[in-house]
């Protein structure tokens, strides 16, 4: 059991900080975004920002994609699920709390796969919050 709670805070520890880095990207052009659209008077409501918002989504999909991608890497490397498809959605149901079905999961690594929920849960929650924030601010301009 401590290998399996070593193994999940390595893996919450790294994807907070992956998540954290790529939100302080997007932030960074959110910020560079808010400042085009002062200087140049353009309207919240614009094509420009909704490609802009549409990006953003696209942004954060790609982390939480990332961050299942690497939770499905473990469990190959562990030998807790036996094929790439199956690893991944295993992590993406999991991730996402959907929770379909944990029969593919070798029982030996079902604690890392109940932290996966919950550090899916609290980084999916991070990734709204900073959507929202960030919209609501396109949108004051």
């Amino acid at each position: 059991m401590l290998d399996e709670l070593a193994i999940a805070t390595v893996m919450v520890l790294l994807t907070v900080m992956f998540h954290g880095a790529g939100l302080l990207a997007m932030t960074r052009m959110l910020r560079i975004e808010l400042r085009e659209e002062v200087e140049r008077h353009i309207t919240p409501f614009s094509l420009r920002a909704l490609v802009f918002t549409i990006a953003l989504v696209l942004g954060l999909f790609a982390l939480h994609a990332a961050e299942i991608w690497a939770y499905a890497a473990l469990y190959l490397e562990l030998g807790a699920i036996g094929d790439l498809r199956g690893a991944v959605f295993f992590s993406t149901v999991t991730f996402a709390t959907i929770g379909y079905d944990d029969d593919m999961l070798n029982p030996a690594w079902q604690i890392v796969a109940a932290i996966e929920g919950m550090n899916g849960v609290i980084l999916m929650g991070w990734s709204t919050a900073f959507f929202v924030t960030g919209i609501t601010r396109l949108m004051r301009r």
